[in-house]
């Protein structure tokens, strides 16, 4: 299993993030979910976050994030480095709500609309059929902000 980091960099244990995730969810917070990922010359690196918000009570939020690093061949196409990603922010979805049925959890795709013109438009209805499909609610970016704000910030 990866190390999970809070935001100041403390390594802390899943299971902890998992009671903190239950007592969010207790106060009403949500869960937003998001990966993003960074090429280099010989790697891609993956980062994953999880992002606490909007607990009553709540001022500003807490977040957590893993790193991954793997072979950079094996992601050097975009669409299937960018469902890559989507499919490591489902698949944490999906943990999250086993441990905690409660959980409301949203899935951050960093990814652009359908109608745009960036590289990742062609493949964004399918990636969003696919969150939802998993059972979760999603947004895409300018509203990504697990993704395309905090998990970009540690996938560099």
């Amino acid at each position: 299993m990866n190390r999970w980091y809070t935001g100041n960099g403390e390594e802390v244990g899943f299971s902890n993030i998992l009671a903190e995730i239950g007592e969010h969810t207790a106060d009403q917070g949500v869960v937003y979910i998001g990966t993003d990922s960074f090429l280099t010359s010989d790697c891609c690196t993956f980062a994953t976050a999880i992002v606490l918000h909007g607990a009553t009570g709540q001022r500003g939020g807490t977040y957590f994030f893993t790193k991954n690093r793997t072979e950079k061949h094996r992601y050097d196409v975009l669409v299937v480095r960018v469902t890559e990603e989507v499919n490591l922010s489902v698949q944490m979805a999906m943990a999250i709500k086993m441990a905690n049925p409660a959980a409301c959890i949203e899935v951050h795709l960093d990814i652009s609309s359908s109608n745009k013109k960036a590289g990742t438009s062609k493949f964004s209805d399918m990636l969003v059929k696919y969150v939802k499909g998993a059972g979760f609610r999603t947004k895409i970016k300018p509203d990504a902000f697990a993704a395309a704000s905090v998990a970009d910030k540690h996938s560099k």
